[in-house]
């Protein structure tokens, strides 16, 4: 297997995503491939004295995608960044998978220009994986589309349900509709036919849907896959990861609030390790772009040595679960007007 990864992508790039390639090249024993400026990505090797890692190898690209470049049109205009020369790699067929840290735009339009949709799939969906009570919840769409229509949604469940069935292990995962409220009758015209689909295929049997759910509820572990348009999806995202961490600073204010609190500190910090273990974005590395024919890994932005390891993780846990194959053989239950 052969994971290539853009290593200019991101705030921490070159160093950082370098070192996660190292890490992951040494851990998991698949050939990555790092495309950048070679000079630069030379250098962090022989810094760091990992020159001669097996299964890493280098591939040169001269020209970097900005994060004020527009999404839409920059890897047309800098078709030898590393990120078009890596999309173009896996297009070609030279590796099974893409990991970038760069802008989520660039690397969405860029796999849906080069890598392409799954056949019948209308747009391509960014899925994080979020902690929630009794396990975790993926996000579907966080970003990607922040207009859909009802069958954008639909599949958008269906790729969502496979997702957490074949790389999650989740035998039956139960798919929620984010929505204004849980009755059936809540929502715009948007939710209310979106909600409409989605019921007639979990009476059918294809998706085990569970209704509507409010956004307080996705992290209360009201289902196992959030169904959602880029836009919400994104809001939600944002505002959960936000409140962990005005949660996290308010309980280290009262914890070093007197010596009694801080001696209390000592007794619980266990647990406290394990709570923000839970918001940890490192260990997750970053999140799937579901719908394209090849296994796409968004890797956050920010991300140190771990994350890009972890997000090659991601991406060869993609490639082994046959989850591309099974969506496409799925197409016709999640396309409207076909059965």
């Amino acid at each position: 297997m052969k994971i290539i990864v853009d290593a200019m992508g991101g705030d921490n790039a070159p160093e950082a995503i370098v070192r996660g390639g190292v890490l992951a090249a040494n851990k998991f024993g698949e050939d990555i491939v790092l495309v950048g400026q070679e000079d630069r990505l030379r250098a962090v090797l022989k810094g760091d004295g990992t020159g001669n890692t097996p299964h890493l190898s280098i591939v040169h690209a001269p020209e970097l995608v900005d994060m004020h470049d527009d999404p839409a049109t920059v890897l047309r205009k800098k078709p030898e960044s590393s990120m078009a020369v890596a999309l173009k790699m896996v297009q070609k067929g030279e590796g099974d998978a893409i990991v970038s840290a760069g802008s989520t735009g660039a690397l969405l339009a860029g796999a849906t220009l080069f890598c392409k949709r799954i056949k019948g799939i209308r747009r391509g969906a960014l899925a994080p994986v979020m902690p929630c009570a009794g396990g975790q919840v993926l996000l579907v769409d966080a970003g990607a589309n922040t207009e859909c229509t009802a069958e954008y949604l639909l599949q958008f469940a269906f790729m969502g349900s496979l997702y957490m069935q074949k790389i999650m292990g989740i035998g039956k995962p139960r798919v929620g509709l984010v929505n204004n409220g849980s009755e059936d009758s809540k929502g715009d015209a948007l939710r209310l036919e979106a909600y409409r689909l989605l019921k007639e295929a979990g009476d059918a049997g294809r998706l085990h849907f569970v209704g509507n759910v409010e956004g307080r509820d996705v992290p209360l572990g009201a289902c196992d896959v959030a169904v959602c348009d880029g836009f919400s999806g994104n809001v939600m995202l944002k505002t959960i990861e936000g409140t962990a961490k005005f949660m996290s600073a308010e309980l280290k204010k009262v914890f070093l609030r007197s010596a009694g609190t801080k001696l209390g500190y000592l007794l619980v910090k266990g647990g406290l390790d394990d709570f923000r273990g839970l918001f940890d974005q490192d260990k997750v590395g970053g999140a799937p772009f579901l719908g394209i024919s090849h296994p796409v890994i968004k890797a956050h932005g920010s991300s140190n040595e771990t994350a890009a390891m972890n997000a090659v993780r991601q991406a060869i846990e993609f490639c082994r679960s046959g989850l591309i194959e099974e969506i496409a053989g799925q197409v016709g239950f999640m396309t409207v007007g076909e059965k």
